[in-house]
């Protein structure tokens, strides 16, 4: 088994069953397959990456034979840019309680929305459901604003679409819009 793979990880956990253990698991192994992102930047230091490991998935690191780093700041643009930069930020915002779970949440959502499966996908979670369930636990007031059930990660773009003031839907109204079912459709088949 690879290490930082989503089965080698969840096989380290703490609580395998657990969905923030599951997202992050996930969100560190697809980090590892997208240029520029290194499974301990994604969540802004080494330091953020190791207590996470520590508390969800402990003794992996020993076990693994890593040593742990000094502390380094790593700013967004390590990862992918300004986009990501954009994702964390409109994360950061909506996090329903200042804690640093949400913190890291929002740092494993924004680090999955580069890959190119749907989100949950990315994340490595079981189903589109255990995803809207942390939305609406840490970022409620994304999940409410998410009245359409739109897929999490055009969703999320879109609130970046519309802050940009850019118009993602050509139609007046997105029930009309051609693209409607690759925004509102059921997850299976491609992510598109």
């Amino acid at each position: 088994m690879e290490i930082l793979s989503y089965e080698w990880l969840i096989a380290h956990a703490k609580d395998p069953s657990d969905r923030l253990t599951q997202a992050f698991a996930g969100a560190i192994h697809s980090s590892r397959h997208h240029p520029g992102m290194e499974p301990r930047a994604m969540f802004g230091t080494d330091e953020g990456f190791e207590d996470i490991m520590d508390r969800y998935f402990p003794d992996a690191l020993r076990n693994a034979g890593m040593v742990k780093r000094e502390t380094a700041a790593v700013g967004c643009e390590a990862l992918c840019g300004e986009e990501f930069g954009d994702l964390l930020n409109l994360l950061m915002e909506h996090r329903t309680r200042p804690d640093i779970e949400s913190e890291w949440l929002a740092f494993a959502i924004a680090t999955a929305c580069m890959g190119n499966d749907h989100l949950y996908q990315d994340m490595g979670l079981p189903n589109r459901q255990v995803l809207s369930g942390l939305m609406e636990e840490y970022f409620t007031s994304l999940f409410v604003r998410n009245s359409g059930n739109m897929k999490w990660k055009k969703f999320l773009y879109k609130q970046l679409c519309d802050r940009a003031e850019v118009q993602a839907c050509r139609a007046p109204s997105c029930g009309v819009c051609i693209d409607y079912l690759k925004c509102f459709g059921p997850e299976e088949g491609p992510a598109n």
